[in-house]
């Protein structure tokens, strides 16, 4: 057996964890302990992965992707978690449901639910309505399995929602433990979440919401940045303050980018909404108010292009730690001159971390389906240790 395959599997038995049967919606609900067995499990299935051994633990089921916004690396990546652990996928694509028809969430929960294992729910575009959409939808799956109408009660993975993005920020923070030798070297790191040009608007504040309330949690000096209105969620701000308290970390909010940049190990520059504007958007859409959108989209990009100089630059780099603090972004970024005329990178620092930032994304799979693991079964790592004594070797050269 692989030395550190078994290191992971021991462990992961000393983590103090209550995961079976409870969803996964934002880490702040998570103890430390059971976000560190998430991370040792993403680990775990990547060496799995490695060393061709098969992480099939489900021999049939589906798992349900509900996207109701566009994606690329969340949507694969939860296809991939699925088929790395046996289940097929399949999209809930509403406008071809019968929610058109008034179905309700109670039924519809119900009803793609009787031989599924997981449901993967991205609902990020109305602001006080996606995780809520979320529980209703857990609500309803409890009282399913309650009633025997369901075998089984189907777990829920928050793909990302209005408030954070839980498999993304574990992702990054999976892609941190590796890059800086482990979880206890990350304690006093500074990691700048500041905000950044973009030429559109409208973007969720999940991301820098759950980086300030993840990093916080690990004794992390987090410094967050942003032009005066592009407040986040309040609530959210006062959960990353405790957790640094907690932790015997940092968390400061600065007015520059330079302040932010200044000393940093990492920096997390990406563009988001304003909070207010996002309360606003809602109302809009809810109502269908299709020219009050146009008009609330005109008078943002106008705002953003205020701010055109909030970009990570080859000067800003210079300002970090030695000059060499590492570059993150949950992807896709704004590149300046390649995908945009000005945007939240410029060309040469993005491709100078390019890979870095494919390596980060690249965890996200294996956090997703730790995650589903750790929710559906009680008796995770020795479910795993038989499958690696088993040794199935998932391509048969």
């Amino acid at each position: 057996m692989n030395s550190e395959i078994k290191a992971l599997l021991e462990e992961i038995k000393t983590y103090n964890t209550d995961l079976y049967r409870h969803d996964l919606l934002w880490t702040w609900e998570k103890s430390d302990d059971e976000l560190k067995c998430i991370l040792s499990m993403a680990r775990l299935l990547m060496q799995m992965r490695k060393e061709n051994i098969s992480a099939k633990v489900f021999d049939s089921g589906l798992g349900i992707s509900l996207f109701r916004d566009n994606s690329t690396r969340t949507r694969f990546s939860f296809a991939s978690a699925c088929n790395l652990l046996g289940l097929a996928v399949q999209d809930l694509d509403e406008k071809k449901s019968q929610i058109a028809h008034g179905e309700t969430v109670r039924e519809t929960a119900n009803m793609i639910s009787f031989l599924s294992e997981v449901i993967g729910i991205r609902d990020d575009m109305y602001l006080g309505a996606g995780n809520k959409y979320m529980r209703e939808v857990g609500a309803a799956l409890d009282d399913g399995y309650k009633q025997g109408v369901l075998p089984q009660r189907p777990a829920i993975v928050n793909l990302q929602c209005d408030y954070d993005h839980p498999t993304q920020v574990m992702a990054d923070l999976a892609w941190l433990k590796e890059y800086f030798g482990g979880l206890e070297n990350l304690r006093g790191k500074k990691i700048a979440m500041t905000w950044a040009y973009s030429p559109s608007y409208g973007k969720p504040l999940s991301v820098p919401q759950g980086v300030i309330a993840l990093m916080t949690r690990f004794g992390m000096h987090v410094s967050l940045a942003h032009p005066e209105e592009y407040t986040l969620i309040p609530e959210i701000m006062n959960v990353a303050k405790n957790n640094a308290e907690k932790s015997g970390g940092k968390f400061e909010v600065v007015k520059t980018m330079d302040e932010a940049f200044k000393d940093a190990d990492i920096v997390y520059p990406k563009s988001w909404a304003p909070y207010a504007v996002m309360g606003k958007r809602t109302e809009l859409l809810k109502q269908n108010d299709h020219e009050g959108l146009k008009e609330l989209e005109k008078k943002c990009l106008a705002n953003n292009a205020k701010f055109m100089d909030w970009e990570c630059t080859e000067e800003k780099m210079k300002l970090t730690k030695n000059g060499k603090g590492l570059y993150m972004h949950c992807l896709p970024a704004d590149i300046t001159d390649v995908s945009c005329e000005h945007g939240e990178v410029a060309a040469s620092v993005f491709d100078r971390y390019r890979v870095e930032t494919y390596k980060e994304a690249g965890y996200k799979p294996y956090i997703i389906a730790a995650m589903m693991l750790t929710t559906r079964f009680p008796n995770v790592p020795e479910m795993l240790a038989a499958q690696v004594e088993k040794a199935r070797k998932r391509i048969k050269f």
